[in-house]
């Protein structure tokens, strides 16, 4: 093993020990909160991407202390902020500042190790690992009342479009023998999450223009919140004409989960596209 791993190894270790409460922390949180179950995924993932561009990142290597430096102190600073003002933030935003100190940190580490060139000849892996932290509580909020409105709209339009007779009122539907109302739970925030993350990841391994991996996680948001709106009129037209106890079932409570492939579908199809436009537009210019 040669030095510079060695080093990297041993800070690894370091960046663990200090900020070993809050990752502890966040485990736990991972494991209560399905919004953030994916989140000791992504340190395997980004490790998976420095694995495969290794070739680039390791190719010209440097100490370089003065970028290494800068970022590590940063992080140090938030570190120190987190501890000392920590008591003012709800538990979920202490977390997040102590996370993206702790990712801040360990990146800082490797720059300072392997030289800022090796991060910059492939950023991606580096800044993935910033989906670990936490989503301050503001950002889940606001995040949970636009698509809460937005899966409304689409579910009123759905609804217009069947012809079934209704009433609106707000979030709530009112349907010939039941009420339904779209509540902050049909938002679609997990699997929008989870949504992004693919996308970003098969943007990444599949297209080349950052133009078009960009317009892939972009399309997450309308794609999001057709998935809620088609769930939420499909299990409300199984409750008026086939079992009202359908809406208090395992069906409701877990039939997210076709919906989600039904949303893989459309990204796979969305993904064919913009490579075939990438392939067709390489093909022009030769």
């Amino acid at each position: 093993m040669n030095k510079r791993n060695l080093l990297l190894i041993l800070f690894s270790i370091i960046v663990v020990m200090a900020f070993y409460s809050p990752l502890r922390e966040l485990w736990i949180l991972s494991s209560d909160d399905e919004l953030y179950s994916h989140i000791f995924l992504i340190p395997l993932i980004s490790a998976y991407f420095i694995y495969l561009k290794r070739r680039d990142i390791f190719q010209n290597v440097s100490y370089s202390f003065k970028a290494g430096l800068i970022v590590l102190i940063t992080g140090s600073l938030l570190y120190v902020v987190g501890l000392s003002q920590g008591f003012r933030l709800s538990q979920n935003d202490y977390l997040s500042l102590m996370i993206f100190a702790a990712v801040l940190s360990w990146i800082g580490g490797f720059i300072l190790f392997y030289g800022m060139e090796s991060v910059k000849t492939n950023l991606f892996p580096f800044v993935f690992l910033f989906f670990m932290v936490p989503i301050p509580g503001m950002i889940v909020e606001r995040a949970i009342a636009f698509l809460q409105i937005a899966s409304t709209e689409v579910s009123y339009g759905l609804f217009k479009f069947t012809g079934i007779p209704l009433l609106r009122d707000g979030f709530i539907f009112h349907l010939p023998g039941l009420s339904i109302e779209v509540a902050e739970q049909c938002s679609g925030i997990r699997s929008s999450i989870a949504l992004l993350i693919t996308s970003i990841m098969a943007g990444q391994l599949f297209l080349k223009s950052a133009g078009r991996r960009i317009v892939l996680a972009l399309v997450i948001i309308p794609i999001t919140i057709l998935k809620n709106g088609l769930r939420i009129v499909t299990l409300s037209l199984l409750g008026v004409y086939v079992d009202q106890d359908i809406l208090s079932s395992s069906l409701h409570r877990k039939g997210g989960i076709p919906f989600f492939f039904l949303s893989l579908i459309f990204l796979g199809a969305i993904l064919w596209l913009l490579k075939r436009s990438e392939t067709t537009s390489s093909c022009r210019k030769m």
